[in-house]
C-alpha cells in the first residue's frame, strides 16, 4: 500500500509538473495542465493511476482552503469600497448568465429543468485560477478594469454556497430527502455563522496573539489550517456546506492582524491541495465519452463563450463602460471555471446528471478555458483603447498598499504618518504584539507577520507596490535579503533603515533607492540647537554642518569602497577646522 501510495504520488506530481510548466510557457494557465495530467495518469488514459474518488475527496480541501482564502480578502473597507461592482456587478452577471446558459444548455440538451439548472448555473461562473493571473502578469489587477472583473469573480467565489444549496434543494437522491426541511437548514446556516464569528472573536483572535508572542510560525500554520478544517467540520456535522465554514472562517479574520501571515501560511497548502483537485478530476473525464461526442463539447463550448460574452459585454455597457473595455471584461469572463467540477459533482450526488454528462460538461469547462488565452491575444488590437491626446492612461485604483512599511516603531511610525498624510495607501507589517494593540488604540492598522519573507511580503501587496520601506530596528537587512526582494518585486523602491554606518557599509552593491542612518539627523539637530544655546551665529552653525556633511560623506564613500570602517579616518574631525581647512 505505501509503494502504492508514493508510485501515485510521484505519477500525479510528475506529470502535473511537466504539464504545468510547458502551459504556463504558453500562457494556458496552470489550471488546464493539471487537467490535462489528470485525464492522462487517468485510467482511461495511460492507466497509471487509479482511485480518483478517494483522492478527490481528499483534494476537495484545496477548495475549501480556497474560499477561506476569499473570506481573509473580505475586509469590510474592501467591500464597502466595492460594493457597486460586487453586488452590482457580480450578481448581475451571475443570475443573468446562469439563466441564460441554463436555458441554452435545455434547448440543446432536452434535458428535464432541474438537470439544466444544475449544469447551467455553473457554467455561469468564470474561472478565478485563470483570470487573476493573467490581469496581475498584465499590471491591470489594480486598475479600475481590473477591479471590475476582480469584483466579479469574487460574487462568483461568494455564489458557490447558494449554488451548492439550490443543487441540495433539486435533489433527486432520497439520502438528500430524508435530510432536515429547507428552514431547519436555513436556521442551522445562521446559527453556525453566528457561533464561528462569535468562536472568531473571543477565542481565535486571543489564541493567535499567544501565538505571536510565542513568535513560533510553525504554530502559526497549525492553528491556521485547525481553523479552516475545524470551521469546515462544523458545518459538514450540521449537514450544511464545508465550504461555507471556511468562508465564514476567513471573514471573521479578514480585519484581523494576521491576516496576511494566515494567507501567507495557508496559501503552499491551498495550491498543492487545488492542483491536486484538478488532477483527480482529469483523472474522472469519461475520455470516450467525450470522444463520442466531439462536435456536441465543441459547439457547447462556442455556445457557452457566445452567450457570457454577450451578456457579460451588455452589463459592462450598462455599467457606463466603454465598448472595447465592455468587450474585455466579456471575453475574459467567457470561460467555464473550477467551481463547476465542484458543482458538477454535487449534482451527479443529486442524482440530477448522470456520470457521462459530468464527465460532458467538465469537458466543456476545459476547453473554454483553453479558448480564453487565445480569444484575448487575437482581439489584443480590437480590445485596446486608443490614446487619447493630453489624457492620461488608466492607472492604480487600489486599497492595497502603494508602500510596504516593515516595522512600525518609533521610526517607522513618523514615515507611516507623513506618506499617509500626503495621500498614499499604506499597509503596516510588525511582528510585535504588544506594540501592534496600541497602536490599534490610536486607530493604525498595523498586520502580524515577519516582513523579510517574500511570501508574506507578496500577500501584503508587494507585487503592486511602488515602495517597500525597511524600518526596523538593529541591524536586521543584508544584500541577499535586498537582492531577493528587488528581484520578486522589481516594481517597488526599497528603502532602508540601517542602525549605523557599519550596516551601511553592509549593503554596499544592493539595489536601494535610499538608506538612511537612524540617528544621524537627530544628532546633527541636537548639536545645531547645542551651539545655538552657546551663542553661536546661525550661519557659523550652517557653514559647521555643511562642513560636517561633506567630511562624513567623503568617509563613507571611502568606507563602503574599501568594505573597512576605519577607511579615511583622516576625515574625522577630533579638532577645530579653521581657516583654509573649513568649507
Amino acid at each position: 500500500m505505501s509503494e502504492s501510495l508514493l508510485f501515485d504520488a510521484v505519477m500525479m506530481l510528475g506529470f502535473g509538473l511537466v504539464f504545468v510548466l510547458i502551459f504556463r510557457r504558453f500562457g494556458l494557465g496552470a489550471t488546464l495542465g493539471y487537467l490535462v495530467a489528470g485525464a492522462l495518469v487517468g485510467p482511461q488514459g495511460l492507466g497509471l493511476v487509479g482511485g480518483a474518488e478517494a483522492k478527490i475527496g481528499v483534494a476537495e480541501l484545496g477548495i475549501t482552503l480556497l474560499l477561506f482564502i476569499v473570506g481573509l480578502e473580505l475586509n469590510p473597507q474592501r467591500l464597502w469600497r466595492l460594493k457597486k461592482e460586487i453586488f452590482g456587478l457580480g450578481l448581475m452577471q451571475v443570475v443573468l448568465c446562469g439563466i441564460a446558459v441554463s436555458g441554452v444548455v435545455w434547448v440543446i440538451t432536452q434535458f428535464t429543468p432541474a438537470a439544466a439548472l444544475a449544469l447551467g448555473l455553473p457554467l455561469a461562473l468564470s474561472s478565478t485560477a485563470q483570470v487573476l493571473p493573467m490581469l496581475q502578469s498584465a499590471g491591470r489587477l489594480r486598475t479600475p478594469f481590473g477591479e471590475r472583473a476582480f469584483s466579479i469573480l469574487l460574487f462568483q467565489d461568494l455564489s458557490i454556497v447558494p449554488l451548492i444549496t439550490i443543487v441540495t434543494v433539486l435533489s433527486r437522491n432520497p439520502a438528500d430527502a430524508q435530510g432536515p426541511p429547507g428552514w431547519q437548514l436555513f436556521a442551522y446556516t445562521v446559527l453556525a455563522v453566528a457561533g464561528l464569528i462569535l468562536v472568531g472573536r473571543y477565542a481565535l483572535r486571543p489564541l493567535f496573539r499567544i501565538i505571536g508572542n510565542l513568535g513560533e510560525r510553525e504554530m502559526f500554520v497549525f492553528a491556521g489550517l485547525f481553523t479552516v478544517i475545524a470551521a469546515a467540520a462544523v458545518m459538514e456535522a450540521l449537514g450544511l456546506s464545508t465550504a461555507l465554514g471556511a468562508f465564514v472562517a476567513g471573514v471573521m479574520l479578514a480585519d484581523s492582524p494576521y491576516r496576511h501571515e494566515l494567507e501567507a501560511d495557508v496559501e503552499p497548502f491551498r495550491s498543492i491541495l487545488l492542483g491536486l483537485f484538478f488532477l483527480a478530476v482529469g483523472m474522472m473525464l469519461n475520455l470516450h465519452a467525450i470522444a463520442e461526442r466531439p462536435f456536441f463539447v465543441i459547439g457547447m463550448a462556442l455556445a457557452l463563450i457566445v452567450t457570457k460574452l454577450v451578456i457579460i459585454m451588455g452589463i459592462g455597457l450598462l455599467f457606463k463602460m466603454t465598448w472595447r473595455g465592455a468587450l474585455a471584461l466579456g471575453l475574459l469572463l467567457s470561460q467555464g471555471g473550477e467551481f463547476g467540477f465542484v458543482l458538477f459533482a454535487q449534482a451527479q450526488k443529486a442524482m440530477l446528471i448522470e456520470p457521462e454528462a459530468a464527465s460532458l460538461f467538465g469537458a466543456i469547462v476545459t476547453l473554454s478555458m483553453a479558448t480564453t488565452p487565445f480569444l484575448m491575444r487575437a482581439t489584443q488590437r480590437i480590445r485596446t483603447e486608443p490614446d487619447k491626446d493630453g489624457g492620461t492612461r488608466e492607472g492604480p485604483m487600489s486599497d492595497g498598499a502603494n508602500a510596504l512599511i516593515v516595522g512600525y516603531g518609533r521610526f517607522g511610525q513618523t514615515v507611516g504618518q507623513m506618506l499617509i498624510a500626503q495621500g498614499i495607501p499604506v499597509t503596516l507589517i510588525d511582528t510585535d504584539i504588544e506594540m501592534i494593540d496600541v497602536a490599534a488604540n490610536f486607530g493604525a492598522k498595523v498586520y502580524y507577520g515577519d516582513g523579510t519573507r517574500l511570501d508574506l511580503l507578496r500577500q501584503a501587496g508587494a507585487g503592486e507596490a511602488e515602495l517597500i520601506l525597511f524600518c526596523m530596528d538593529g541591524d536586521q537587512i543584508t544584500v541577499e535579503l535586498v537582492e531577493a526582494v528587488h528581484d520578486a518585486f522589481p516594481k517597488a523602491a526599497i528603502f532602508v533603515r540601517t542602525f549605523d554606518r557599519r550596516a551601511l557599509i553592509k549593503l554596499k552593491g544592493a539595489p536601494v533607492a535610499g538608506a538612511v542612518r537612524e540617528v544621524l539627523e537627530s544628532a546633527v539637530r541636537m548639536a545645531r540647537l547645542a551651539m545655538a544655546s552657546l551663542g553661536v551665529d546661525e550661519e557659523e552653525i550652517a557653514r559647521t554642518e555643511d562642513m560636517y556633511r561633506a567630511r562624513d560623506k567623503e568617509r563613507l564613500k571611502a568606507q563602503v569602497e574599501a568594505g573597512d570602517i576605519r577607511a579615511a579616518v583622516d576625515r574625522m574631525i577630533t579638532q577645530p577646522v579653521r581657516g583654509e581647512n573649513a568649507p
